[in-house]
């Protein structure tokens, strides 16, 4: 079975954004990143899904983390061992 990425929306200059961004690297995580500000299917899609038009939001196979910073991110990655 092939997995699918985990998808971060992001907005530029967000700091909580860039965070993300960092400890998805840092862990070793591949990813694909949406900007939604540049990119309004990828808004609608992170509207649709967390329910609001903060970012960031990550969409990890159908589990949603929304308007979050690295203290939030870091207890996700570790309760799912794809992210270990």
């Amino acid at each position: 079975m092939k997995t699918v990425p985990p998808i971060l929306y992001t907005k530029p200059g967000c700091p909580w954004c860039s965070q993300a961004r960092e400890v998805l690297v840092r862990r070793g995580v591949a990813f694909v990143e949406k900007n939604v500000h540049a990119d309004m299917s990828a808004f609608n899609a992170m509207r649709r899904i967390s329910g609001q038009t903060k970012a960031p939001v990550l969409d990890l196979a159908g589990e949603i983390l929304s308007d979050f910073g690295a203290a939030e991110l870091e207890p996700f990655l570790d309760a799912r061992p794809q992210t270990r």
